[in-house]
């Protein structure tokens, strides 16, 4: 059976290092909240590479199109994956996904949210399989998000001990 971490080679992707806030930046919740079997997860942006925190930033419909929403929003599976696997040590842990809540930073009239968090959703069913990826899900617009983000994502999964 492929791991996740093996799914995210054979993708070709890699996991960004953990979050790291700006400096001067405290938050008084943690990104990752374990209590017992279940695992929630803060709302997610995207981060770079070295974990530091990248947006997108701005209006879906207006700044970003679509397409840049989904490749967001699959950018944003990945720095979830970080931040949970520095949490759990191993995805491998993680035995089923249970829900995830997109918000979209929407122009007026702007209709593809649901488009928008496919990214994220696809790319969790990509790495998991059905059985353990699969969901359910919520995607709305909003007329803003902190710190000016395009896109945040938050949910919650199943873990074993």
């Amino acid at each position: 059976m492929t791991t996740p971490d093996q799914k995210l080679a054979q993708l070709g992707l890699e996991l960004p290092a953990p979050t790291k806030l700006p400096k001067g930046l405290s938050l008084p919740f943690s990104f990752v909240n374990i209590r017992g079997d279940r695992l929630l997860f803060s709302g997610h942006p995207k981060q770079g590479a070295d974990g530091s925190l990248e947006g997108p930033y701005g209006v879906l419909g207006h700044d970003l199109s679509t397409n840049q929403g989904y490749d967001a929003s699959r950018d944003i599976a990945l720095s979830v994956l970080a931040n949970v696997k520095a949490q759990i040590g191993d995805l491998s842990r993680i035995v089923g996904w249970s829900r995830v809540f997109g918000m979209v930073s929407s122009a007026p009239g702007y209709t593809e949210q649901h488009v928008v968090i496919n990214g994220f959703s696809d790319l969790i069913i990509e790495v998991f399989g059905p059985d353990i990826g699969r969901h359910a899900r919520s995607a709305i617009g909003v007329q803003g998000l902190p710190m000016g983000f395009a896109i945040e994502i938050e949910g919650e999964m199943l873990i074993k001990p």
